[in-house]
Formats: structure tokens, C-alpha cells, sequence
């Protein structure tokens, strides 16, 4: 029994190592033109069905996934201050903040485009041999800086007509100072901002991993052959 389980232990690593080896002789075949333009052609896909599915009227707001909620420090500021009967102000502030996501998103666009542009040839090959979500974490890290700044203003203009969020931003400055609320929900723009980046990482990564699972049915042009043959 014992030698009959080490037999079939030793077919299994056997049969992995012959797979990551063809995986690898398939890879080695591509040039760097085609690895690189496989993947920025996924890249595209995804991050614009991903901007098209939140930058549109109930993205965020009809998506549980990617919905923006009351900021905890709002609740904490409630009960502190005995801020009640105030549902429908509540309402009216979670409503605007997922708009003001929607409206933002497509602002991601030409980020997306740029960073694409920039990406090395042996970053797409790290990528595309990386983790289910290897490119959008690439993303993140290249574009967050600026996707913030572009988002910004936009939420803040979204935000200001609602009068509950310019006295969330008054009370929660006095909880800052207090050490109930934290820097990055003192202010409700940032707070949304941040939310609106998170967002849209996370239908960029669903999009990604979709391409990674089912290259034949998700993607099209060089980024189905390229991401076709991990599938080898």
C-alpha cells in the first residue's frame, strides 16, 4: 500500500513538473512583442468592462460589491453627539457618494491607457506568469497616485451640495482631534475617493481573473492566444 502511494506521489509531482515545463517551452515561444502585447491587450479589456460597468447610473450604488457605505466614523460621530433622527439625510449622503463615484470612474480611462503604455516588456511577462490578479496590482501601484488626484475634485464637487457632508467633515475633524476618527475618514471626500479606487481595482481584478480562467470565451485578439496558452 505504502509503495503503491509513493508510485502514485511521484506520477503526480511528475506529471507538474511536465506541465509547468510545457508551460514555460509555450511562453518561450512568444517574443517579447507578443507577450507584452497580449497582456496590454487584456489589460485593456478588462479595466475598460470594468470601467463601463461602475461609471454608469447604479454602478456603485446598485452593486453591493463596490457600494460605498456610511464611513464608520460617521456612526461613532452619531452616537457621540446623539445625532438622531437623521435617516433621511443618511440616505441622501450614501446616494450622493456613489454618484459621485460613478462620475468619476470614467475619468480612469486615459490613466489606464498611459500605464499601459509605459509597461516593460519584462513586466508583462512577470505579469502574465504572476498571481490571478498580478496585473491589477500592477495597476494599482502605477496609477493610484494620479487616480486620486483625478478623482478628487470630482467627488468633492459631488459631495459639497449635500449639507450632511460638510457636517460630517465639521465633526469629524473635532473626532480626529479626539482620536475617534481616523485621518483617512476625516474628510468625506477622501473617504469616497478612496472607496471609488477600491471599487475599481476589484472589478478590474474580477475581469482579470475571468481572461486568466477562460481566455477562449473572455478575450479577444492577442491577449486569447497569449493567455491561452498558460492554459496549455
Amino acid at each position: 500500500m505504502l509503495y503503491g502511494s509513493r508510485n502514485a506521489l511521484t506520477m503526480m509531482i511528475t506529471t507538474l513538473a511536465l506541465s509547468l515545463s510545457c508551460q514555460a517551452a509555450d511562453l518561450s515561444k512568444l517574443s517579447n512583442v507578443e507577450a507584452s502585447s497580449g497582456l496590454k491587450d487584456a489589460l485593456i479589456q478588462g479595466a475598460a468592462a470594468a470601467i463601463t460597468k461602475l461609471g454608469k447610473a447604479d454602478g456603485f450604488l446598485g452593486d453591493e460589491r463596490v457600494k460605498i457605505p456610511l464611513p464608520d466614523a460617521l456612526r461613532k460621530v452619531e452616537r457621540g453627539l446623539k445625532l438622531v433622527g437623521m435617516q433621511r439625510q443618511t440616505d441622501e449622503l450614501v446616494n450622493a457618494m456613489n454618484r459621485a463615484a460613478e462620475q468619476a470612474v470614467p475619468e480612469a480611462r486615459t490613466l489606464i491607457e498611459g500605464a499601459i503604455r509605459n509597461m516593460s516588456m519584462q513586466d508583462a511577462r512577470s505579469i502574465l506568469t504572476g498571481s490571478n490578479t498580478a496585473a491589477t496590482e500592477y495597476f494599482r501601484k502605477a496609477t493610484s497616485t494620479q487616480l486620486t488626484q483625478r478623482f478628487l475634485p470630482i467627488v468633492t464637487k459631488a459631495t459639497q451640495s449635500v449639507g450632511l457632508a460638510e457636517k460630517y467633515n465639521q465633526l469629524a475633524d473635532k473626532g480626529k482631534a479626539l482620536g475617534l476618527v481616523s485621518a483617512e475618514q476625516s474628510r468625506i471626500e477622501n473617504y469616497v475617493t478612496q472607496k471609488t479606487l477600491d471599487g475599481l481595482f476589484l472589478m478590474i481584478a474580477e475581469q482579470e481573473k475571468a481572461i486568466r480562467a477562460d481566455p477562449i470565451g473572455t478575450a479577444t485578439g492577442v491577449a486569447r492566444t497569449v493567455f491561452g496558452m498558460l492554459l496549455k
